[in-house]
């Protein structure tokens, strides 16, 4: 059996809490991760926290921050490969730029389309 190190852990968890939307929850797993260890993709994480941030926004009515941080993720998130981490980045981009996209249009935090947010699916 491999024992995952702690970077491991925090990045799976923020995952984990990610795609329950614990948006909150995921953006501090991968901030403990981002900010305590250093990372040759850094900027990979701190794009995901981001796009966490992004959503959690969206849950406390605040589309303008939500859509800020929609915007400063995803070129972050586009210099990595499509299957960085193990993971369909190209994939996950384009649900981040149409949710982005969503919250550019509408007048309040309700009306956004929750099936718009992505789950990150790790491939084995």
């Amino acid at each position: 059996m491999v024992s995952l190190d702690e970077k491991e852990v925090l990045f799976i968890k923020g995952i984990e809490s990610f795609n329950n939307k614990e948006f909150y929850d995921a953006h501090e797993f991968w901030e403990d991760l981002w900010s305590d260890y250093p990372l040759r993709d850094a900027l990979f994480i701190q794009g995901l926290i981001q796009v966490s941030v992004a959503y959690f926004h969206i849950t406390n009515l605040n589309l303008t921050g939500s859509k800020s941080l929609f915007n400063k993720s995803i070129p972050k998130l586009k210099k990595f490969s499509f299957n960085h981490r193990n993971f369909n980045v190209k994939q996950f981009i384009s649900s981040v730029e149409k949710s982005r996209d969503q919250v550019s249009n509408i007048e309040k935090s309700k009306d956004f389309d929750w099936s718009l947010a992505p789950k990150i699916i790790l491939k084995s």
